[in-house]
């Protein structure tokens, strides 16, 4: 069985997808981008500032589904410019300090102009 996982502390889904789903013993979130779940507008414009509202929103759709950061074993990290990588991987490391497999590739574009998105899988359970 699968549940839909959604909290009014991260950015609403603005197309047909869930923030969330738990299936199987873990959680799979849709990416999540800089925009600030209050306004709906983008928190920031440096990488620095975004991938801490990434983060953030992140760590509130697990909130959601009774689990933290540090339950994550897989991100897939995607940036507009590789040349941010090193500013993307500094935030990023405070905020995932148990070191989840991760992918982390460049895109063309991302969507609303961002600089970075993130996904994630959690474990429900060890």
């Amino acid at each position: 069985m699968n549940t839909k996982i959604q909290t009014e502390q991260a950015p609403a889904a603005i197309g047909p997808y869930s923030q969330a789903i738990e299936a199987g013993g873990f959680v799979f979130t849709s990416v999540q981008i800089a925009l600030d779940p209050a306004t709906g507008l983008l928190a920031a414009q440096d990488i620095a500032g975004q991938t801490h509202q990434v983060c953030k929103n992140l760590a509130a759709v697990l909130a959601a589904a009774g689990l933290g950061l540090e339950d994550a074993v897989k991100t897939v990290c995607f940036l507009a410019d590789m040349n941010d990588f090193a500013a993307f991987n500094g935030v990023y490391a405070k905020y995932f300090t148990s070191k989840p497999a991760r992918s982390c590739v460049a895109a063309k574009t991302l969507p609303k102009n961002v600089l970075c998105e993130v996904e994630l899988i959690a474990a429900v359970e060890d």
